[in-house]
Parts: C-alpha cells; sequence; structure tokens
C-alpha cells in the first residue's frame, strides 16, 4: 500500500499529460491565424526603413519553415540600402533595352528592403523549400506590424537580362544556386481590402 501511495503523484502526472486542456479553437484569438487572415500584398510602402534587428527576426522565422530532408535548400540576399536597390534596378532596366525602363524600376512596388531568394539547382524540391521559407517570411513580418509581397517579376526581369551575370554577381549566390523568388517588405501605406477565395476549390475524399 505504501508503494502504491508513491506512485500516486507519478500516476497524477502521467494521466495530465495524456489528456491535456482542450485548447481555445476561436479562430480570431489565435495569433497565427490572425496573421493570416490579416496580411495583404502591399504595393504602397512608406519610405522608412526596417531595422535590421528586425529584418533578422523576420529572417530566423523564415529559415525555421519545413523543407525537404533538412537540406536547407536556399540562399537569400537582403538589400535595404536604397542606393544600391536603386543600382540593381538600374541594371534591370538596361538589361531589357526592349521593355519600358519603368517596368524594370517599379516592379519592386517601392518596397524600402528587398530579399531575393534562390535555390539549389541540385535539388529537386529547393523551389517549394523556398516557397515555405517565403510564407514564413512575410507571416512573421505582418506579425510584426510590416507589409510584404511577394515578387516574380524581378526575377524574370533579372534572369532575362542580357547582363543577368552582373546582376546575379552583385547578389553573390554560391554556385549552383538560382533566383527564383523576391520578397519586399516595408511599412503600408495603404490598407487593401482582402480579395475572395474560392472554398469550393477545397474538398474532402471519402
Amino acid at each position: 500500500m505504501r508503494q502504491f501511495l508513491l506512485l500516486l503523484p507519478l500516476l497524477a502526472i502521467t494521466l495530465v499529460g495524456c489528456n491535456p486542456t482542450p485548447q481555445n479553437k476561436e479562430p480570431m484569438n489565435n495569433e497565427v491565424i490572425n496573421a493570416i487572415m490579416s496580411r495583404r500584398s502591399i504595393r504602397q510602402y512608406h519610405q522608412m526603413p526596417v531595422a535590421r534587428d528586425t529584418m533578422m527576426q523576420i529572417m530566423i522565422c523564415g529559415i525555421n519553415a519545413a523543407n525537404g530532408q533538412n537540406k536547407q535548400s536556399w540562399e537569400v540576399r537582403i538589400i535595404d540600402n536604397p542606393t544600391t536597390l536603386q543600382k540593381v534596378q538600374d541594371l534591370m532596366a538596361a538589361g531589357n533595352p526592349n521593355l519600358p525602363a519603368e517596368m524594370a524600376h517599379g516592379c519592386m512596388r517601392g518596397a524600402p528592403v528587398m530579399t531575393f531568394i534562390a535555390r539549389d539547382r541540385n535539388y529537386d524540391f529547393s523551389a517549394y523549400d523556398c516557397g515555405l521559407l517565403a510564407g514564413n517570411m512575410m507571416l512573421a513580418a505582418q506579425s510584426l506590424g510590416i507589409g510584404s509581397i511577394c515578387l516574380g517579376s524581378p526575377v524574370r526581369f533579372i534572369n532575362d537580362a542580357e547582363n543577368s551575370d552582373d546582376i546575379l554577381a552583385l547578389l553573390g549566390f554560391s554556385e549552383n544556386y538560382e533566383l527564383c523568388l523576391c520578397v519586399g517588405f516595408g511599412y503600408a501605406n495603404e490598407s487593401p481590402e482582402a480579395k475572395p477565395r474560392d472554398i469550393n476549390k477545397v474538398q474532402f475524399v471519402d
């Protein structure tokens, strides 16, 4: 009997661990869901910098995204210097002479911070990893009051540019990495409404 009494506290702990208190499932009381549902693609920004320690918080959340076999098959380059960002845009415009220059200069939507994300060519699923990385980055930014926009146009303008080697050299990605995605960050100067989503595209299969 004495041995049984001594085991009671341990038994109680085990039972509590196996039967956790139900979590609050109200969506709008959940910080993660709030960030997901409130995030918008921002195309107008205040021209003020995002502190580098804040960007590092965003990047830490980014690199903690799910990724295949933990290969972390991405590289990220962050440009927050207006002069450097302008240089990239000028190179993009010069390298695409058949397109209006304002397309190259405007494709970053005025975001004061631009992240350039490259994928490992040697890993088939690296593009998915980069998408998951970008998703985490944008949601982390939203939770910190920072707007974001995911962009493909700068990738096209850089990869198709006559001087793409010069632009990519400036970004300094490792060998066997190719640019696949850009995400802009900054403090939003607009509050766009959410666009409709089609839940009918989601179905359960019995």
